[in-house]
């Protein structure tokens, strides 16, 4: 979910810009607020499965504390918007919006129902012809490669370099 939030988000700046944008917070093509979304999903609300308007609605509300949360922490940190919903109708502080909360409760439904389903599918199809060493320290590198991106991210946007 990491990689497909980043590549959502920079397809939709290339259509409403017209021009690339890394629309994310690291050098990298990841987004962790989508990973980390996907995770609260799955452990939090996909209990939720089989009833798709409290998926609906819990989604919208959790979403929308969490998007309000990581906006103020990001601006509160690094004294900087990676996105801005001022225009947008019933908006709160710019951090979260109407139209974007019921987006969240629609994006759960189909990743609770659809996406997660076939990626987790997918990927036990192709764990299972990997000996498990290799995707433990496919998976380490990768950890690592986000903790120095996030390190290095940081340290740009904190401008201590």
């Amino acid at each position: 979910m990491l990689l497909y939030g980043w590549l959502l988000e920079t397809l939709y700046a290339l259509f409403m810009l017209g021009h690339f944008t890394n629309r994310g917070f690291l050098y990298g093509p990841i987004c962790p607020i989508y990973g980390w979304g996907a995770i609260i999903l799955i452990v939090l609300l996909q209990k939720y499965k089989s009833n798709s308007i409290k998926l609906f609605f819990y989604s919208a509300i959790i979403f929308s504390i969490f998007e309000y949360i990581v906006g103020f922490a990001l601006d509160a940190l690094f004294a900087a918007k990676w996105w801005d919903y001022t225009n947008d109708f019933m908006n709160l502080n710019g951090r979260i919006s109407i139209f974007y909360s019921f987006a969240w409760g629609i994006i759960a439904i189909l990743f609770i129902n659809h996406i997660h389903p076939f990626i987790e599918k997918c990927t036990n199809k192709v764990l299972k012809r990997i000996p498990k060493i290799y995707y433990i320290i496919f998976t380490n590198f990768l950890l690592v490669v986000l903790i120095i991106d996030t390190i290095l991210s940081s340290v740009k946007y904190l401008n201590l370099i």
